[in-house]
């Protein structure tokens, strides 16, 4: 399958773009596909990194503001060599007219946005959350699109999921805080919370500020940090899910970032950088995901005064991570590249070879939490009531694979006319 994404990046429109469009080839690429990335504008440092990364890049001529119907002609003469199944794009500048040149050109399109435009596309994600997300495309797609929306499906890199099923909620004191204002952070607000760090007591805690490589102030910044103890300045980090798991509290913009904060439980004081971001933080802060109040991100008294408010308090810091842990799991790619390429599970009946593997699924604490008795059984128990059910006409156990690989278990219980069926993963 091949598969085009066309996305930029710039000091204007940020690296986020990019950056989860790269996490949604590697889950794509890892099931089978081609990817090709179509950029017109884009930072050395992500030029680099999409070809290290081994995707195909073509490069658009021109910087200026882009105009649809070139911009369309001329993915199309880079998409000339190709047959295209999939056309992705995520992009603020081009909108349905270009989605409607473009439908010739691939099997079918997908749109990543989050500004409730009008699109002609197959596939729309938008990745954010709103308190009513579930209408918020009602009349702007086709009727036959499929609409995946809210942070269940934040693209974010495979070991942000990783990490999540091994932490817990914060409780307790803020040890470490983690400061990241985006990849570019054009407006230079990583200083105007360095300022407001300056005035509150942290209780000797760490601090590590992230920044991208092309941050306008990327020199003072790493001076700064290195002038203060307990500060580190981390450039372009490919460490970020393992700085925010040891985080205890974050200050931070907008964007993907949001989710991977919330993902790893990390509780935040969130700073709306762009007018697009203004309403999901809103909306979130609301739901108790993070605490976004209302002022200017360079505000340096206001800020320093909310920081005051949110380190003071344990229990609001752990209600956070609680909320926003309970909603983003850190899986949501492989539920976009599922909707995109749906995974194939092959389904075989249960034998006694699977008694002992079955044992250990079952207590699993994961699947006890959902199950009538939560207790943990008890092998000897366990393995009586597997050898009844193999018997027992009237009820079925099926293991799911996927490569030879177990990913999930369906257990099918008649009684006269209506079959219960259970299902959990592995």
């Amino acid at each position: 399958m091949n598969i085009a994404i066309r996305a930029d990046a710039s000091p204007a429109i940020g690296t986020g773009h990019i950056v989860r469009c790269m996490t949604l080839a590697g889950a794509l690429r890892a099931q089978g596909a081609n990817v090709r990335f179509i950029c017109r504008r884009l930072p050395t440092g992500l030029h680099s990194r999409i070809a290290e990364a081994g995707f195909d890049l073509a490069l658009l001529a021109g910087e200026a503001k882009i105009d649809e119907a070139k911009d369309a002609a001329a993915v199309q003469a880079v998409l000339a060599d190709l047959v295209v199944d999939w056309l992705v794009v995520d992009h603020y500048e081009l909108g349905i007219a270009w989605e409607q040149s473009l439908r010739g050109v691939a099997g079918r399109l997908m749109v990543i946005d989050d500004l409730a435009r009008t699109h002609d596309c197959d596939l729309l994600l938008d990745q954010n959350y709103y308190l009513k997300s579930d209408d918020r495309y009602d009349g702007l797609t086709p009727p036959a699109a499929t609409r995946l929306t809210g942070p269940g499906f934040a693209m974010l890199r495979p070991e942000f999921a990783e990490r999540a099923a091994r932490l817990r909620p914060r409780d307790g004191a803020v040890r470490r805080l983690n400061l990241f204002m985006g990849g570019v952070d054009q407006g230079n607000a990583v200083s105007a919370a360095l300022d407001a760090l300056e005035r509150v007591d942290l209780g000797g805690a760490e601090v590590d500020v992230v920044i991208g490589s092309a941050h306008p102030y990327r020199t003072e910044i790493e001076a700064r940090c290195n002038s203060v103890a307990g500060y580190t300045c981390h450039v372009d980090t490919p460490h970020m899910a393992a700085l925010l798991a040891e985080a205890d509290f974050a200050i931070g913009a907008g964007g993907t970032a949001t989710w991977e904060r919330c993902a790893l439980g990390v509780p935040t004081l969130a700073l709306c950088l762009a007018d697009n971001q203004r309403e999901v933080l809103s909306n979130a802060s609301r739901a108790g995901l993070l605490y976004a109040p209302d002022i200017d991100a360079r505000d340096t008294e206001a800020l320093a005064a909310c920081l005051k408010a949110v380190l003071c308090s344990d229990g609001l810091r752990n209600h956070l991570s609680t909320a926003s842990m309970a909603l983003v799991d850190g899986r949501g790619v492989y539920r976009v590249a599922s909707a995109i390429i749906p995974m194939s599970v092959d389904m075989r009946p249960a034998t006694q070879a699977d008694c002992e593997d079955l044992y250990e699924w079952r207590n699993h604490p994961s699947v006890r939490s959902v199950s009538r008795n939560r207790d943990e059984i008890s092998l000897a128990d366990h393995r009586r009531w597997f050898a009844r059910v193999l018997q027992d006409a009237n009820r079925k156990v099926l293991i799911g694979e996927r490569d030879g690989s177990p990913v999930g278990v369906v257990r099918l219980d008649r009684e006269g006319d209506e079959v219960e069926v259970s299902i959990y993963l592995v």
